[in-house]
């Protein structure tokens, strides 16, 4: 029975450590770039775009190519806060994955 508490207790500790790292997820943002930089995207912790950078030459190009370069941006943005979530959450779980539990980004 006492290695039952034992559980109970640090589950706790770690529901709580969890949402102490969601809270910092939140403030994270992660940046995306290609086209050599001439677009840039800003997200935020929620996978929200917080700001988008074209640079005056990219504006010249054709607009299926400014988009895809965007797409890229977002992507590579997306993989750097997922990177950025995974490494949080190490920080928690002690590198232990949580059966079941998936960011949704």
């Amino acid at each position: 029975m006492n290695d039952f508490s034992k559980i109970l207790e640090k589950a706790k500790e770690i529901e709580t450590k969890v949402k102490e790292s969601q809270q910092k997820i939140k403030n994270i943002k992660a940046e995306g770039v290609s086209g050599g930089g001439s677009v840039k995207i800003i997200l935020n912790g929620d996978g929200e775009i917080e700001k988008l950078q074209l640079s005056d030459q990219i504006l010249k190009e054709d607009k299926n190519f400014i988009e895809d370069l965007i797409v890229a941006a977002h992507n590579n943005a997306k993989n750097n806060l997922k990177s950025k979530t995974s490494d949080e959450l190490s920080k928690v779980t002690g590198g232990f994955g949580i059966p079941g539990f998936k960011w949704p980004l």
